[in-house]
């Protein structure tokens, strides 16, 4: 099973939304607000019990609708763009073969982000702030680092494919 692709068909990306994906908005919020809402609103069965899962259902519909809700960016030559791209050029890996240290960094970057979710999973389950804390640093390292490193993938595929050159205005 490829972990990528099945996040992209959870989230249902159709061109129009990487496209709109691409905005640093939607980029930086959904990497500032993202994972803290989640956090939040599972902590939040302490203080309003079973209505938390409300609260979070409210947060997967944000997390979802946030790259349909920012405006096609009228530049792409940034880094919060370039992150998107080389996610889509990741994913589009099969029709256009990428140079194997990018897949590779990209397993290992995801692993750690994963490396952080028993921490995180168990501070949620134990409102216990500590392990929340470490889980959550692991996750976003792991996902920043991630990101940092599609830009530089798409850099690198971008001269090999004209299509994701096309991408860039």
């Amino acid at each position: 099973m490829d972990l990528f692709r099945a996040s992209e068909r959870l989230m249902t990306m159709d061109e129009a939304a990487w496209e709109r994906h691409a905005h640093p908005i939607s980029v930086y919020s959904r990497m500032i607000l993202g994972l803290p809402l989640v956090v939040l609103a599972i902590w939040s069965r302490a203080w309003i019990g079973w209505w938390a899962l409300a609260v979070l259902a409210l947060v997967a519909f944000l997390v979802w609708v946030n790259p349909r809700l920012t405006p096609r960016p009228r530049s792409t030559d940034n880094w919060a763009s370039k992150a998107t791209f080389g996610e889509r050029v990741l994913l589009a890996r099969r029709d256009v073969p990428v140079p194997a240290h990018h897949a590779v960094m990209a397993h290992r970057l995801t692993a750690v982000s994963a490396a952080g979710i028993p921490f995180l999973a168990y501070g949620l389950w134990a409102l216990d702030p500590w392990p929340t804390l470490l889980g959550g640093v692991l996750v976003y390292a792991g996902k920043l680092w991630f990101l940092d490193r599609m830009v530089w993938l798409y850099e690198d595929m971008r001269a090999v494919e004209p299509r994701y050159a096309a991408w860039l205005r």
